[in-house]
């Protein structure tokens, strides 16, 4: 996402005015914005720390190298005061914070991930001691160890990775406080804007609360998202919920209505993104060419999961499975013995469920419900909790009394490793879909049919059964679409923390 820039022409928002505009011969001062000063006080915060850090590295580095002889003792006639290093540490410290300067890293997006940030300090750290030992060497002064710098280098880098670490830390406390939070409006209702909606609502560290959202048109909310009016309402919208910052995921073709929007964002001092259009053909899909120079774009496959990604993920899924199994066997026994003896009935619940490309394959579980559940749900159909094909009840009485354990806590997926072992599913992947429910999928849904069904995935990971069908619909398409070995890696990571969490674990 990128801000719209000063370059668009204010020429078409004469055409269309949604909302009154004040009329004042002078220009309209932008008032402060608390997310910008928050953010100011951040960037100083953390160029003082780095300032510490990057001064510290050098000293520790002086001390290793001349007191502790680290690398070998050092000679009498070689050894240097560290009064003259002084001159040398000054301007390492000013260096090496130009350096981050221009590597960016006092602008960094929210989302930005931590080890992002740490390279880009490695990168900046390299650049300011080198080109310092070069200037050093070049005028021959005295103090220019070479493993005094080498060791200052490496100390920057870890010093300042802790430091930026600890600010995230504080970061994230301060957020869980309310403090520091930019309250969003989203515009539009959208696959773009609805991705937006939910990659904030799945990373709240990133200090993001989405308000609502507006379109152009009235309709329903959004599962959890309130549709808080049309873009003629936004003025009063971003008064009544003191909204800091609004992104725009319009269209392109809604140009006159986005530069509505962008001049009453800067009349008002609110922060404002836009969603690219490009976001609907999928920015990872989009491959550029130029044919004598004229730009060309293409699209990839409507699937990432193809050929060698196919094979790679396969292996994870075998070795992971594998590994599940052999290390889980005792934890069997155990759950199959609790199943057997709390109810009558099998100890595995066999489903018919809907694999890639449509294919059906036998799901496995532990027995969490009673032995005639399937018999019993058109009772309970006028009692579902759930939007879409899918049924949810949150207090649903087929359950046994070891089966509300097994799912609050996900005991009752883990004969699913032998699916995956099968090849039926994937340790990641979207959720497997029961066929009366994929007959009433809309054309655009069955999308979600390209990728292997999966033990835990993005909808795991983002509400489980809190979600609706559609934001969960929406999360498959973009792990299908986006799909990566990082991507999985990421998702098996917070499954852990998920399930402890136990939202939406019915």
């Amino acid at each position: 996402m990128e801000a719209i820039g000063d370059s668009l022409s204010t020429e078409a928002v004469e055409a269309v005015e949604f909302f009154p505009t004040p009329v004042s011969g002078a220009p309209v001062p932008t008032p402060p914005h608390r997310g910008r000063r928050h953010a100011r006080w951040a960037r100083v915060s953390l160029l003082f720390g780095d300032a510490a850090a990057i001064f510290l590295a050098f000293f520790l580095a002086y001390f290793a190298r001349y007191v502790l002889g680290v690398g070998g003792e050092v000679a009498d006639e070689n050894f240097v005061e560290y009064a003259d290093y002084g001159p040398v540490q000054v301007a390492l410290v000013a260096l090496t914070l130009v350096c981050f300067q221009i590597r960016g890293l006092y602008k960094l997006a929210r989302g930005t991930a931590w080890f992002d940030e740490v390279l880009a300090v490695a990168a900046g750290a390299f650049y300011g001691v080198g080109l310092l030992f070069a200037v050093v060497s070049l005028v021959r002064y005295p103090a220019n160890s070479r493993l005094t710098f080498i060791y200052a280098y490496l100390l920057i880098v870890l010093l300042v990775a802790l430091v930026r670490s600890l600010a995230r830390i504080f970061r994230a406390l301060a957020r869980r406080r309310g403090l520091g939070i930019a309250r969003v409006l989203v515009v539009g209702d959208n696959s773009a804007g609805r991705m937006i909606m939910q990659g904030i609502v799945g990373q709240p560290h990133l200090g993001y609360q989405i308000v609502g959202f507006v379109d152009l048109a009235t309709g329903p909310n959004f599962g959890r998202f309130k549709r808080l009016g049309t873009v003629a309402d936004l003025p009063t919208v971003c008064a009544t919920h003191d909204i800091d910052e609004v992104i725009i995921a319009l269209p392109a073709a809604y140009h006159r209505e986005i530069l509505v929007i962008r001049d009453h964002c800067q009349r008002d001092g609110l922060a404002f993104k836009l969603v690219p259009d490009l976001f609907e053909l999928s920015l990872n899909r989009v491959e550029p060419d130029a044919i004598n120079g004229i730009p060309l774009l293409s699209i990839k496959p409507t699937t990432a999961i193809q050929g060698w990604n196919r094979l790679l993920k396969r292996t994870l899924d075998v070795l992971g499975a594998g590994a599940c199994l052999v290390l889980l066997a005792p934890l069997w026994g155990l759950i199959a013995l609790f199943v057997r003896l709390d109810s009558p009935g099998p100890i595995l619940f066999r489903q018919e469920r809907v694999g890639r490309s449509g294919a059906r394959f036998v799901c496995l579980k532990f027995r969490s419900m009673r032995e005639d559940a399937d018999r019993v749900v058109q009772e309970l159909l006028a009692q579902n909790e759930a939007s879409g094909p899918i049924f949810k009840i949150k207090n649903d009485p087929r359950m046994t009394r070891v089966g509300r354990f097994l799912r609050r806590w996900s005991l009752d997926e883990i004969p699913q490793f032998w699916n995956v072992i099968r090849g039926d599913m994937s340790l990641v992947g979207p959720r497997p879909p029961l066929p009366r429910e994929v007959v009433q999928y809309e054309p655009w849904q069955l999308r979600r049919l390209e990728a292997a069904p999966g033990l835990t995935g993005l909808w795991q990971v983002s509400g489980r059964s809190e979600l609706s069908f559609d934001e969960m619909v929406m999360l498959d398409l973009y792990y299908v679409e986006n799909w990566s070995l990082g991507l999985d890696l990421r998702i098996l990571a917070r499954t852990i923390p998920a399930v402890c969490r136990g939202g939406g674990a019915y």
